[in-house]
Order: structure tokens, then sequence, then C-alpha cells
């Protein structure tokens, strides 16, 4: 196996401990984040959406009487406000949080390749009459089993 490894690091249980103390350090800041149900993809104010925020913000500023008695503009005075101290932080929780799935796919990459590696020398070292490889090889076989070798015989229609 090739020297192709992308990752050679370790976290010790300390580090493990501090990294969600961090983490709930975190949550503890945002006690009102939440979680959308499955399904609810429904973004409406995405970036191309901004510009038209702006404008409604300035209008609703300059023109308030055609806000509508069930909007409260303080609300959504606060709401802007609060999407905009997210958009100070949230890139970088989203490029840590990104990088950390990529490391994790990556390491995990990294392993079943060597296990495969292992996998295929006990078949080779099977064929060669290593009992010990071939029960070890069967036992991983059941991961990937073999096509069978014997022919199933082919009916013909009638």
């Amino acid at each position: 196996m090739p020297n192709d490894n992308q990752v050679s690091a370790a976290i010790t249980d300390q580090n493990v401990t501090d990294i969600l103390g961090h983490i709930a350090a975190i949550e503890e800041l945002l006690p009102f984040v939440i979680s959308r149900a499955p399904g609810d993809n429904n973004v409406m104010l995405g970036d191309k959406s901004v510009a038209f925020d702006e404008k409604c913000a300035n209008y609703m500023t300059s023109n308030p009487e055609f806000i509508p008695g069930y909007v409260q503009p303080a609300e959504v005075l606060k709401d802007r406000a609060l999407r905009g101290q997210f958009g100070k932080f949230l890139p970088q929780l989203q490029l840590l949080a990104s990088k950390g799935v990529d490391t994790y796919d990556v390491v995990g990459n990294e392993m079943m390749m060597a296990d495969l590696a292992y996998y295929n020398s006990t078949g080779d070292a099977s064929k060669r009459g290593k009992t010990s490889a071939r029960d070890i090889h069967d036992d991983l076989s059941t991961r990937y089993p073999g096509r069978s070798s014997a022919k199933t015989p082919q009916t013909t229609p009638k």
C-alpha cells in the first residue's frame, strides 16, 4: 500500500473533552437555536433576496403606514439584527463543520484501504496454503462475498 495517508493525527481524550466543552459553551451562547422539521427546506431569504429585504427595511422605515397589522416591526428589526450577527460567525462554523466531516470521511477511507489490502493479503496467503489466512479471509469475506464460481444452469423458455 503506497503511503498516501492524507491525515496522520491523534486526538487525546482530554482534547475530546475540551472540544465538547467548547461546543457546549457555544450552544449556551445560542440557547434559541432550533432544528427544522425533516423536509423543511424552505429558505425564503437566500443570497438572492438580501437586496429585496434591504429595500423592504428602508420602505418599512420611510413608509410604516403600509406595514400590515399582523407584522410586528420590533420583531422584524430584532430578526434582522440577529441574522446580521449570525452572518459574522456562521461561515466559520460551517467551514469548520465541513472540514470535520471531510477529515472524518478521509480517515475512514484510509482505514478501508488498509482493511482491503489486509483482506486481499489474507486471500493471497490462503491461496498459498496458509490455513490461518483462509480462516481470516473466510470470516472477512462475509462483507465482500465473491461471486459463485459454479455457473447456474439456465433454463430455456418454452
